[in-house]
């Protein structure tokens, strides 16, 4: 049995496959499968996929009949297939340094309860121009679970991208699978349901390329508002789960409404009622929510 199974989902990325496919094949740890999982797409994905079917290390290729909606279920698909002990989900569109996995994998060479092993990333436009570059302070760090959530989960998702990250697939069965319902921020909230049963080894070296580019659904969801309406789902979920304190909900609450206020007038009123609603049914209260925005309101007549 392989140590670590790799699950590529991939949907209308046909022209980046080819580089993420052989990124994946070269690196310097070879002790895994790979899985193939095409989301119906529309482009030349397949004629690029079948080239890699005669490959030892390909243990599935499997190709949806309709699209699923959602990257998330691809995951799902995914880890059911998997044989391995270690999860890697490499997103079609990305690529990494050939010892990318051997990196990760001394995390839980190193501490039996490490749950999560990532290291930085590049975030590239296209194929060349680098926008920014994450950061950790140190070249090797293991942070107990709860401590990471409060530290590093609370105002952003710091584990922003699933090719930086080797995780363990038996604490899946663990998982809440709400993570299912979103569309865009499904995999902060399943990193967190993930971190809270053992310990993180974070690599500050970089190691992975995530790309952007006209095609991910980062921009798109920040423009339709998806992603404040799923950050405060998961700001909630993480302070039911008793993971944060009410002062530090409301702290991220705060910094999130601040977010939305900036933008609001790019949205559309349908929109709007549904952030606020969303903000008005979290544990913050109706009061609370009204307090932020009398907050808002006055920051905006003080610069005016």
């Amino acid at each position: 049995m392989p140590r670590v199974s790799v699950i590529i989902p991939n949907y209308n990325h046909a022209e980046y496959l080819a580089q993420r496919i052989n990124s994946i094949l070269s690196q310097t740890f070879q002790d895994f499968e790979l899985l193939i999982l095409d989301d119906c797409s529309t482009d030349n994905s397949r004629d690029i996929i079948e080239t890699f079917r005669n490959v030892s290390k390909v243990s599935h290729i499997v190709y949806n009949t309709e699209n699923s909606g959602s990257t998330f279920k691809q995951w799902e698909r995914g880890i059911s297939l998997a044989a391995a002990d270690l999860i890697w989900i490499a997103e079609s569109d990305d690529w990494c340094e050939p010892n990318l996995l051997e990196e990760l994998v001394q995390g839980f060479d190193k501490d039996n309860n490490c749950v999560i092993s990532y290291c930085q990333s590049y975030c590239v436009y296209n194929t060349n121009e680098i926008m920014w570059v994450s950061q950790h302070p140190y070249l090797s760090e293991l942070i107990e679970g709860h401590d990471y959530i409060k530290r590093y989960m609370l105002m952003n998702n710091s584990i922003f991208n699933a090719s930086m990250v080797l995780w363990k697939k038996d604490l899946y069965k663990h998982v809440s699978k709400d993570f299912l319902k979103f569309k865009f921020c499904g995999d902060w909230l399943f990193w967190v349901e993930i971190a809270k049963q053992g310990t993180l080894h974070v690599s500050g070296k970089t190691l992975n390329f995530f790309r952007k580019h006209d095609k991910d659904i980062t921009g798109a969801a920040t423009k339709s508002g998806l992603e404040i309406i799923e950050t405060v789902k998961v700001l909630n979920s993480m302070h039911e789960a008793t993971l944060i304190t009410d002062h530090e909900f409301k702290k991220g609450s705060k910094r999130l409404f601040k977010k939305y206020w900036s933008q609001k007038h790019e949205l559309p009123s349908k929109v709007k009622s549904e952030i606020k609603n969303a903000f008005q049914s979290s544990p913050s209260s109706k009061a609370d929510y009204n307090k932020m925005l009398l907050s808002a309101i006055w920051h905006q007549l003080g610069q005016n």
